[in-house]
């Protein structure tokens, strides 16, 4: 049996060193020993290639997590509630990019962050759904609200309204005066009685030139509808004559229940020849397309001056409408109501009363007439000063009694 240290199976024992013991000095003796050195790196982990590469990772790490904190923020800014506190109004032009609106709607103080805003329409794939128009953007709108709102196409829509009687002159004057549509008025003036009388709806951006084209073709279409389905043997010779008359009818009542009974009344007149003795038309003919100032009464006198409309003293219709006729009107004269009426004066209630006869109109006129009476005595008492002026007035030229209607059938 081997009786060495070495062998003996002792754990913990160092075994002597082989070769002769070098003495060492003191300070040698107290200095640590060198450890292990390092395994060499391999010739592959040293080449350029795998240094970019492990940079290449590196930077796509911090990128994509660089991409995810500017997603996850940005997405937050897009659906968080906008920096106006107030309602405001925002057009979009024809043809404008996501880019430009983004930058304007940041101008306006309406998004926190153009960038954003663009990035993220084009994110959710809206980069060309942007419709044109103006939109009302509401207090604290995100941007996702205002790109659904520009996405949806729900325009700020304005209205135009024509009323029935108007003339073409002045309803042109209404679309001139409409700031919300854009161009020029057209150079010629339409024929009178040529504009329909409606109600138009548009966005910001339609031009006056297209709303007087839209009136006219549906003024066109409408009577063309309705003449053709007008009773037979009116005596009416074109399609015009029935447009001048229903202009008169429109001008004479605005009560719809009596509109037919008043193209009764004209037309009854036309087939005996006689006068139509209508005091719109006397107005038409000294005012023209302007209209009759709302202070200016009809005098006696006016009924004696020559006009080519003072159906007082022309025969048969005037020459043009004095007036846009609605529906209403057109459908009166087309269709009228089986009567032999040929006369109708105020009611003093905004209506009328008809007569066949001249001697009931006339017991017609005279009723109107005390009533006028009673109202004026009633402003007397009211007003004495103001009523001895309208007296002074009265007496060098009288308005004519009722101011509407058949005024002068009572001569006859």
């Amino acid at each position: 049996m081997s009786t060495n240290s070495a062998d003996n199976g002792q754990f913990g024992h160092r075994s002597a060193p082989s070769g002769p013991i070098v003495p060492k000095t003191a300070s040698e003796a107290l200095r640590p020993e060198a450890g292990t050195p390092p395994p060499k790196r391999s010739r592959a982990s040293r080449s350029q290639f795998v240094v970019f590469l492990n940079f290449v990772i590196s930077l796509v790490m911090l990128l994509v997590l660089a991409a995810g904190f500017a997603l996850y923020f940005g997405k937050q800014e897009f659906n968080e509630p906008g920096p106006s506190a107030n309602a405001d109004t925002f057009l979009v032009k024809p043809n404008t990019g996501v880019q430009e609106i983004a930058e304007q709607l940041e101008r306006r103080g309406l998004i926190s962050d153009a960038r954003i805003f663009r990035l993220g329409v084009r994110a959710f794939g809206n980069d060309s759904a942007l419709k044109a128009g103006e939109y009302e953007i509401k207090p604290r709108a995100s941007m996702r609200d205002i790109m659904e709102l520009l996405k949806s196409g729900k325009s700020v829509m304005y209205s135009l309204t024509v009323p029935e009687g108007l003339t073409v002159e002045q309803a042109l004057q209404r679309i001139a005066d409409q700031a919300a549509l854009d161009g020029d008025m057209p150079g010629t003036i339409p024929p009178e009685g040529s504009l329909a009388t409606d109600t138009l709806r548009f966005t910001r951006g339609a031009t006056r030139q297209q709303m007087v084209e839209k009136l006219l073709a549906d003024q066109k279409k409408l009577v063309e509808e309705v003449w053709q389905r007008r009773a037979p043997d009116l005596p009416l010779a074109s399609v015009d004559d029935f447009v001048t008359l229903a202009s008169i009818v429109e001008k004479e009542t605005g009560k719809g229940y009596e509109r037919s009974r008043v193209a009764a009344v004209f037309l009854n007149r036309l087939a005996k020849g006689m006068r139509l003795q209508s005091d719109p038309t006397i107005i038409y003919g000294l005012f023209g397309g302007k209209g009759k100032p709302a202070d200016r009464p009809i005098y006696q006198s006016d009924i004696k001056k020559p006009t080519p409309y003072n159906t007082y003293l022309i025969n048969g219709l005037p020459p043009t409408p004095i007036a846009n006729p609605g529906r209403a009107a057109l459908e009166a004269v087309a269709n009228p109501s089986k009567t032999d009426d040929l006369y109708f004066v105020a009611d003093g209630t905004g209506g009328h009363v008809f007569a066949a006869t001249l001697a009931e109109h006339n017991e017609n006129v005279a009723r109107y007439r005390a009533l006028q009476k009673e109202l004026a005595d009633e402003a007397a008492k009211a007003g004495a000063a103001k009523a001895d002026a309208a007296k002074v007035e009265g007496q060098t030229d009288a308005p004519v009694d009722g101011g509407d209607g058949d005024a002068g059938a009572a001569a006859q």
